[in-house]
């Protein structure tokens, strides 16, 4: 994966995802949302084919980099606590 970042303001924050799916942008889109400090979160992709995902992200007053940095890692910890699920309901 390679992020591009392509527009970083006071409260905006928009970076590219080469080589990632639309479904992994998603995933940090809808994380973003359950920061209360988030005024809007997006995923982009303006063509199926010839595109990157994009990430959009504009906060209330918290730096965005910040609120991204926060969501990624509470989906860490969502991660690591389905793996340990996951073991645990196949272990025979």
């Amino acid at each position: 994966m390679e992020l591009n970042v392509l527009k970083k303001e006071d409260n905006i924050l928009e970076i590219e995802l080469k080589g990632e799916s639309i479904g992994f942008a998603n995933l940090i889109k809808e994380e973003l949302w359950n920061d209360s400090n988030i005024d809007e979160a997006a995923y982009i992709k303006e063509h199926p084919y010839m595109s990157e995902p994009k990430i959009y992200v504009k906060t209330k007053k918290k730096d965005p980099k910040i609120a991204l940095e926060d969501a990624i890692k509470r989906i860490e910890v969502q991660l690591k606590d389905f793996e340990e699920e996951f073991k645990r309901a196949l272990k025979d």
